[in-house]
């Protein structure tokens, strides 16, 4: 049972880092508005296109804050969050479920 245990904690592994990649991603993705990068940037046009499909549903729940002159994204907030949770949770369930196959 132990090539279980030990597949399940890889797999758990796994989940964190590509959630940290995707992290990082999304951070690359805040600054990049901040600065007002070249939408034809390659790197930026990635980083749109990574993290476009996950913010775009979080934006038709909550939806840009008008404050005057300029609108605030609390999308990439609410992403941090989920993808904290998910890291959180997840990996802590995988850690937990291996440990119960090793018994």
């Amino acid at each position: 049972m132990f090539l279980i245990s030990n597949l399940i904690v890889a797999l758990g592994e796994l989940i964190k880092y590509v959630l940290t990649i995707y992290n990082i991603i999304l951070i690359i993705r805040v600054f990049s508005s901040w600065v007002s990068a070249s939408p034809y940037n390659p790197i930026v046009r990635i980083v749109y296109v990574l993290t476009e499909p996950l913010l775009r549903p979080i934006r038709r729940v909550i939806p840009p804050l008008n404050i005057g002159m300029a609108y605030i994204d609390l999308s990439p907030l609410v992403l941090f969050f989920l993808i904290h949770f998910l890291n959180s949770f997840l990996v802590k369930t995988f850690y937990d479920l291996a440990f119960m196959f090793r018994g």
